[in-house]
C-alpha cells in the first residue's frame, strides 16, 4: 500500500520521506519474530493482481471494442454491442427524440417487385458500404429491389441471402459507402417493461418514430415461408390487395391465411405502434441500440373488410437481435434456406 486514510477523510503517505519497501507485506512482520516461528506460506498476490489489472483494462475498454474493430478491419464489419453502447448523446440520452435523431439515418425504406406484385418494407443499415438487414417478406421472390435511405438518397440492391426459418433477410446496396451503421445491441438483457423505439417507413411513409414499451418476452409467433404467400401480403400495399402480413399466435391466425408452410420463432412483443411498411424496421433500447427486427402485427382487419379498418391496436412482434447476430454469418453466405 502506498497510502492510508484517516477517519478525518485526509490521506496519509506512511513512506513519506522516506523510501518505499518494495513488494512490502501487509501486515507487517514484527520486528523480531519468535525463534521457533513457522514460515508463514508465501501469498501469490502477484498473478493474483496481474489478474485483476487485466479485467479491470479489459472492461474499461469493452464499450469500444466494436467500434475500434469496425475501424481497423473494414466495413464489413458490424459494430455490435455486448451490453448496452450509448449512441445517443448524453444530453439526449432516454428521450425519444434522442434515439430518432441517432438512429434514423439507420434505418431505409425498401420497395421490392416480383410478378406478385409490389410491397414496402423496411431495414436496417448495418455496414458503411450497405449491408441491410430485413426480413425474408419483404423480399421474397423480389425481382427488382430499392432502397431509399434517410436523405432521399436512392440505391438498387440485391439478395445476398435469406434464412425463411427466421423470417431474414441480407441485401447489399450498389455502389455505397458512407452509410451510417446502426449498433447491434444485445436482446439477451431486455426486461418486459422496458422502453423502446421503432422506426421504419409504414404505409410508405418512410422514417415514421414510434415508441412504446416491451410487453412480453418468448412469443411463440408463426409465420409463413412460401414465396408466393409473402409477396403481396408484406406490410405494404400490394397492387390494390392491401392485405397484412399474416402470422400465427396462441393457435390462431391473423391478418390472413398463414397456410402449410410455416415457420417458428420466439420474438419480443411491443406496444410501440407498428403499421403496414414498419416490417423489417428496427426496434431499439434508449441507448440507441437495434435489440430487434419489427416483423409482425396483430390488425382488425380482414380480407372482407375494409383498409380504412386497419391500424395498429398494440400488439407489434420484432425479432430478437441476438437470432440476428447468429445469423449473419449464414446470411452473408449466400443462404437461400
Amino acid at each position: 500500500m502506498t497510502e492510508s486514510f484517516h477517519r478525518s477523510g485526509e490521506y496519509q503517505n506512511p513512506y513519506e520521506g522516506q523510501q518505499a519497501p518494495v513488494n512490502p507485506e501487509w501486515p507487517p512482520p514484527p520486528a523480531h519474530a519468535p525463534a521457533h516461528a513457522p514460515h508463514p506460506k508465501k501469498r501469490r498476490r502477484g498473478p493474483v493482481a496481474l489478474l485483476a489489472a487485466v479485467a479491470i483494462v479489459a472492461a474499461a475498454i469493452g464499450g469500444g471494442t466494436a467500434y475500434g474493430i469496425q475501424e481497423l478491419t473494414g466495413n464489413d464489419t458490424v459494430a455490435s454491442s455486448s451490453t448496452s453502447t450509448n449512441v445517443v448523446p448524453s444530453s439526449q440520452k432516454g428521450t425519444v427524440s434522442g434515439v430518432a435523431k441517432a438512429v434514423s439515418p439507420s434505418i431505409v425504406e425498401i420497395s421490392a417487385d416480383s410478378n406478385a406484385g409490389s410491397s414496402t418494407g423496411s431495414g436496417v443499415i448495418i455496414t458503411s458500404d450497405g449491408e441491410i438487414v430485413t426480413n425474408n417478406h419483404v423480399v421474397s421472390g423480389a425481382s427488382q429491389i430499392k432502397v431509399t435511405t434517410s436523405d432521399g438518397t436512392s440505391y438498387s440492391a440485391k439478395v445476398v441471402g435469406t434464412d425463411s426459418k427466421k423470417d431474414l433477410a441480407l441485401i447489399k446496396l450498389e455502389n455505397a459507402s458512407g452509410l451510417k451503421a446502426a449498433t447491434l445491441g444485445d436482446s439477451a438483457g431486455l426486461q418486459v417493461g422496458d422502453q423502446v423505439v421503432a422506426i421504419g417507413s409504414p404505409e410508405g411513409l418512410s422514417g415514421t418514430v414510434t415508441s412504446g414499451i416491451i410487453s412480453a418476452l418468448d412469443r411463440d409467433v408463426t409465420v409463413p415461408t412460401q414465396e408466393d404467400q409473402g409477396q403481396g401480403r408484406q406490410w405494404g400495399q400490394g397492387q390494390g390487395q392491401g392485405d397484412q402480413w399474416p402470422f400465427e399466435f396462441g393457435g390462431r391466425e391473423f391478418n390472413g391465411d398463414t397456410g402449410s408452410d410455416t415457420t417458428t420463432y420466439k420474438a419480443l412483443q411491443t406496444d410501440a405502434s407498428l403499421n403496414p411498411g414498419n416490417s423489417g424496421g428496427a426496434l431499439i433500447d434508449m441507448n440507441g441500440n437495434i435489440i430487434g427486427i419489427n416483423s409482425a402485427m396483430y390488425s382488425p382487419t380482414s380480407q372482407a373488410s375494409s383498409s380504412s379498418d386497419a391500424g395498429s391496436v398494440g400488439l407489434g412482434f420484432a425479432i430478437p437481435i441476438n437470432t440476428v447476430k447468429a445469423d449473419l454469418a449464414k446470411l452473408r453466405a449466400g443462404s437461400t434456406d
